[in-house]
């Protein structure tokens, strides 16, 4: 074939070049990891990672320092330990995939991104992770991505969105598989080598002995969240900022759902349920409708078990002047305000008498409620006479709700009479605080009037 003078020069210089290109090095991409079950993809940046290289950070037991090939392991084992709190079976069918990412850390704080992508007949996830982070955050992140997926399961991808997972199942059930397995699902990178073998620090906690142990550490000194608080946390409370009670919390409320009967397959309900619902609060009373038919019956069973689990261990009985503290933070309620619709909200503590004057009912009776249950909890470990005094608000804050308190009135149509609960009024009850404030006083104008060493000492 014959071709110009130039177009024969252009052709042999594109020759040329694909040749040279062709003898040249493909540029590799991010080294790609599968886990054993094909479910988790692993890769990880190419970069210097500096946070992982640290000896400090590398004692800390507190941190996981994460591996591609280690963490496709751990991936696999904590779905397992997390399909077993579910009652799934090791070996049961997945449908989505998920991609885990690793990117260099640049702090023990960077944020972990979590995405959803529906991919021709199921959702697709992808985890994006740094490669030094707490290990709460990392176990809540896991957790939270495997429910997506079985939530997703049966949700058609292009026709919906992604569903919403209750942020205390993630984080109860997260908690729950680490205290169960422990070093098992959380795989760290070695800390360092000693005569060729690789190291790590660990902390070795029995566990299986009880699950709980952790929780019930950290709520003998703060007392459980309430559903509501459970319903809507903080960042900071998601990250353990808060001294671990919203995962503490969280971690007993699944515990306790758990235990109801059939609690492992209403769990899975309620996943089965969010992609048909508004919102993951339906699901869940969907579910667990043989349980609760609304979200006071929720509250009032989660007070109930609360009081069960500190009366199992109510810890150390506090001195009287701790006593006395811990007496009026009970006995306040804290509150924002604005002075006007322009100024900035002011922080206060108003009294129980001026809450049940001011509050809208719904707020009020959910405050009252949490105040019966601290109260109460608080009573095992009060110094004398301050749990009798506790004893004594608590009584009068459950003649407010009604609790055991019937009245008859007979049923339409002359039928069998109807049991019914009415509650103490607000101004009795008022009048019941106000004689209750007048002992609390007295009691506390004894304690000022002896030396501190008294006052200070424990009964």
């Amino acid at each position: 074939m014959n071709l110009p003078r130039q177009g024969c020069a252009i052709f042999f210089g594109l020759m040329l070049t694909i040749i040279g290109a062709s003898g040249q090095p493909v540029a590799e991409g991010p080294p790609v990891i599968r886990s054993v079950s094909g479910q988790f993809v692993i890769t990880v940046a190419q970069e210097f990672s500096p946070l992982l290289h640290r000896p400090d950070l590398a004692a800390d037991t507190n941190l996981v320092r994460l591996q591609p090939a280690l963490l496709a392991v751990g991936a696999e084992r904590f779905k397992v330990a997390l399909w077993h709190e579910l009652g799934m079976p090791a070996d049961a069918a997945w449908r989505g995939k998920i991609f885990l990412t690793l990117r260099p850390a640049r702090s023990v704080d960077d944020e972990v991104f979590i995405t959803s992508a529906p991919f021709t007949e199921t959702w697709n996830y992808r985890l994006e992770l740094p490669d030094v982070l707490p290990c709460q955050r990392y176990a809540r992140s896991l957790a939270t991505v495997l429910l997506l997926e079985i939530a997703n399961r049966h949700n058609p991808p292009g026709v919906g969105h992604s569903v919403e997972v209750p942020p205390w199942l993630a984080a109860g059930l997260a908690q729950q598989a680490v205290a169960e397995e422990g070093a098992n699902v959380v795989l760290s990178a070695p800390a360092s080598t000693v005569d060729g073998l690789a190291q790590s620090r660990m902390t070795n906690i029995l566990a299986r002995l009880d699950a709980m142990a952790g929780a019930r550490h950290i709520l003998l000194s703060c007392p459980p969240l309430t559903f509501e608080q459970l319903n809507w946390p903080e960042d900071d409370q998601m990250n353990g900022n808060d001294g671990g009670v919203y995962l503490a919390s969280s971690q007993l409320f699944v515990h306790e759902l758990l235990g109801l009967k059939d609690g492992a397959a209403k769990c899975r309900d309620l996943l089965a349920r969010l992609p048909d619902c508004r919102n993951w609060q339906n699901a869940f009373l969907t579910a667990f409708a043989e349980d609760f038919s609304r979200p006071l019956d929720v509250e009032k069973w989660w007070a109930v078990r609360v009081i069960a689990f500190g009366m199992q261990n109510p810890g150390p009985g506090w001195a009287t002047a701790p006593s006395r503290r811990r007496m009026s933070e009970l006995l306040s309620v804290p509150v924002d305000f604005r002075s006007d619709s322009n100024a900035l909200p002011v922080h206060a503590d108003i009294s129980l008498q001026t809450m049940l004057q001011n509050f809208e009912p719904a707020p009020r009776d959910a405050v009252v409620q949490t105040k019966l249950r601290d109260l109460q909890l608080a009573e095992f470990r009060l110094a004398p006479p301050f749990n009798a005094l506790a004893d004594g608000y608590r009584s009068a804050l459950a003649d407010f709700l009604g609790e055991g308190k019937t009245v008859s009135r007979a049923a339409p149509g002359g039928k069998a009479a109807v049991g019914l609960r009415r509650g103490a009024g607000i101004l009795e009850t008022i009048k019941k605080l106000d004689a209750l404030d007048v002992r609390r006083r007295e009691l506390e104008a004894q304690l000022d009037s002896l030396p501190r060493s008294l006052s200070s000492a424990p009964p």
